[in-house]
């Protein structure tokens, strides 16, 4: 079948280990000026997501999986959202949700592979969905780090069709030619764009058709059959949550100490703070030693001041984090209401 005259709506994956800027990325695609409306997956690492709290694209449909791991777990969940979604689009019964394109941010640790595997091997999702690209976004500053430490943030350069070397303004011209000479190395196909807080024409990375299933069956072979995939149990995440607000003070020195003594085996951290008498958000990001910190909008009237803070990492004492998070917070008698 021509591309062009394919009907079936395209599928783009975004993958990146963790911190590598997929959902800035995503952010990027709902914002910009491309008259598509886009239907958003995002699945997350832990039984409390963040994400969907920071993707800006209020009209556009977002649903968050995070009950584990889209590429394990959650693989049948990710089949009965697809076929939702096209039930919906193509409902006669009321008005229909009339979506262009479906986006996936998979989790940080996620092998595309089996995701891939879960569009090309399911009669159903390959009868009305195509893919059209895995866009793989890598972060400069850390990459080395994350493509020695384990197999999936090498899986997710192997299978991609575009890779983003994000960041690429925060390393030198040298440390930018390695890691590109070390991507090529990995993905010879694959064109390389340099990108700055995820950002880049979308022309470059939607409606591309650059989805090229010989190169990914080059890299496993078995991608159309069944196939079990699991983390390493040393990488878990961390869920820090209360409704009491915290002391601004206290959660800085708690970050610094963290950054301090544990940045090296966190590889990412998100969250959203209700810090005492602050009546804005204040949200937060960071890789390693890298903190984003920044007030976001005032929080609304019909929604709960609570902070979620999600932590990845490996060998983590969580005991450790939840009692200095507890150290942070304002006990009642201290708030001022």
């Amino acid at each position: 079948m021509n591309e062009i005259d394919d009907p079936r709506i395209p599928v783009t994956i975004v993958t990146g280990f963790l911190g590598a800027g997929k959902t800035t990325l995503l952010n990027h695609l709902l914002t910009s000026d491309h008259g598509q409306k886009i239907a958003v997956i995002v699945n997350e690492f832990g039984e409390i997501g963040i994400d969907h709290e920071l993707i800006v694209g209020a009209d556009d449909e977002i649903i968050e999986m995070n009950n584990g791991c889209i590429c394990c777990t959650v693989r049948g969940d990710l089949v009965r959202i697809a076929l939702q979604l096209l039930d919906r689009k193509f409902s006669m019964k009321g008005q229909a949700y009339n979506f262009d394109r479906i986006v996936i941010e998979t989790t940080g640790l996620a092998d595309p592979g089996p995701v891939i595997q879960t569009f090309l091997a399911e009669e159903l999702l390959a009868q009305f969905f195509k893919m059209d690209a895995v866009v793989t976004l890598v972060d400069a500053c850390h990459a080395h780090l994350h493509l020695n430490q384990g197999p999936e943030a090498q899986a997710q350069v192997a299978f991609a069709d575009i890779l983003l070397l994000n960041k690429s303004d925060l390393v030198t011209v040298e440390e930018r030619t390695a890691l590109e000479a070390r991507l090529r190395h990995m993905n010879v196909s694959a064109p390389i764009y340099h990108t700055c807080q995820s950002t880049l024409d979308v022309r470059y990375v939607l409606d591309v058709n650059a989805f090229d299933l010989n190169h990914k069956l080059e890299i496993r072979p078995n991608l159309l059959h069944a196939h079990h995939h699991h983390h390493e149990d040393h990488v878990h995440s961390i869920i820090l949550q209360d409704e009491r607000p915290v002391q601004l003070q206290k959660i800085n020195r708690f970050m610094d100490e963290w950054l301090v003594n544990h940045a090296e085996d966190t590889y990412r951290y998100k969250g959203i703070i209700h810090v005492d008498q602050v009546d804005r958000r204040v949200v937060f990001q960071g890789v390693h030693m890298m903190l984003g910190i920044n007030t976001d909008r005032n929080w609304r009237d019909d929604e709960q001041r609570l902070t979620r803070i999600v932590i990845i990492g490996k060998n983590l004492d969580e005991a450790w984090f939840q009692q200095r998070f507890a150290e942070c917070i304002v006990e009642s008698t201290e708030s001022t209401l």
